[in-house]
């Protein structure tokens, strides 16, 4: 069966503004909620007929689409394909009825409600910052840091109370951290719901404070928390750790800690993604004999062969000698690029061998026969 129009449903026209749409939705909402409609499932689907309308309509981009192509124009969002829940349709509605709840202005709360409707507060979230080296990244490591924060009052474990006859369930909300109050209006008898005004939505009471927190229930203290960081992270990254953050008051749930990666630079290899660079000075003999000569990598030294004739510029190619991509198998290699090095200051014995090569054959420029240039080289080897 097709849909209906969603401006007919709402009861508006295509040139209606958003103000428009929300009081038409908001109308309707109360007219079909559940809570003033038990067991009416007539009643439960126009409820949820007119949330889909709403949420289309009131999104410019979603409401776009829906004008160009209809209904197939939203067919990947989460509403209006038979998928509705309930939670979904309240999780919508703080900008209709202000609030956390979305009814409970109206009805108590009714399904939104989610619980006995106690505030539960939430700790803040810590930052650090850790410095690895070149050689922790590429095998992983397992730090201890000690952090600085707020941690549950061991004196009143937590509670902010000076001791347990001072602490005890509100007597105006039974715990429940809210008060709810029955009207008679228009619409039949509606019960409204707010914050407990005695305990704050904590629901419980506290006559004498804790003398050590203050009735905050949190000190400052300091933990040593074990990290597990993962092969590959780079500079810059963050990581997450639930719960690990500042403490929450009155045994709240706790923040998370954000750990900040910064590379600490290595003394003579550069990183370039997955990929390791060394720059690698020879000496003009070396280069023209060819030699074997040991190279620092992330694991130790590794022994390369220099082939007779090396050109200033040539990329050697250690496989596997790299970083390993985050969460996965593949390594990135060494990459070493071969300069020669030419001294500055030579001696007469020096100058003179060297103004004897100069006028061989083999020490002369060959056009038509020289190397690629180091631009090409790179380009080669990539691809």
């Amino acid at each position: 069966m097709s849909k209906r129009d969603y401006y007919d449903i709402l009861g508006v026209t295509r040139s209606s503004d958003g103000a428009e749409i929300k009081t038409a939705y908001r109308k309707l909402a109360i007219k079909y909620h559940p809570d003033k409609n038990p067991d009416d499932k007539a009643a439960e689907d126009k409820f949820k007929e007119a949330a889909e309308a709403y949420e289309i309509l009131s999104n410019p981009e979603k409401r776009q689409r829906y004008d160009q192509f209809g209904h197939s124009g939203n067919s990947a969002s989460g509403f209006g394909g038979g998928n509705m829940n309930m939670d979904d349709i309240f999780s919508q509605f703080g900008d209709i009825f202000g609030g956390g709840s979305p009814f409970e202005g109206f009805f108590g709360g009714g399904r939104s409600s989610r619980g006995n409707g106690r505030r539960v507060q939430k700790g803040t979230n810590l930052r650090i910052k850790v410095k690895l080296t070149l050689e922790e990244i590429a095998k992983g490591v397992e730090k201890k840091i000690k952090v600085n924060k707020q941690v549950a009052c061991e004196t009143c474990d937590g509670t902010g109370a000076k001791d347990k006859s001072s602490y005890h369930t509100c007597s105006t909300c039974q715990g429940s951290g809210s008060v709810r109050r029955v009207t008679n209006t228009i619409l039949g008898q509606m019960q409204t719901t707010s914050t407990c005004p005695t305990c704050n939505g904590q629901g419980v009471e506290i006559t004498a404070k804790c003398t050590v927190c203050k009735g905050d229930g949190l000190v400052r203290g300091e933990e040593t928390i074990s990290i597990n960081i993962p092969a590959g992270v780079s500079e810059g990254m963050q990581l997450s750790m639930s719960g690990k953050g500042n403490a929450a008051p009155h045994g709240g749930i706790p923040g998370d800690l954000i750990i900040l990666v910064e590379e600490v630079v290595h003394e003579s290899l550069k990183r370039d993604g997955i990929n390791v660079i060394y720059d690698l000075y020879i000496n003009f003999a070396d280069a023209a004999l060819g030699t074997s000569i040991e190279v620092p990598t992330i694991d130790g030294k590794a022994k390369i062969k220099i082939d007779p004739g090396t050109q200033a510029g040539k990329i050697l190619r250690l496989k596997g000698k790299g970083v390993p991509e985050v969460n996965s198998y593949h390594k990135g290699d060494q990459l070493v690029y071969v300069n020669i090095w030419t001294p500055k200051a030579v001696s007469a014995e020096e100058r003179s061998l060297l103004e004897k090569l100069k006028t061989s054959v083999n020490f002369k420029p060959q056009p038509g026969k020289s190397e690629k240039s180091f631009f090409e080289r790179i380009k080669e080897y990539f691809e």
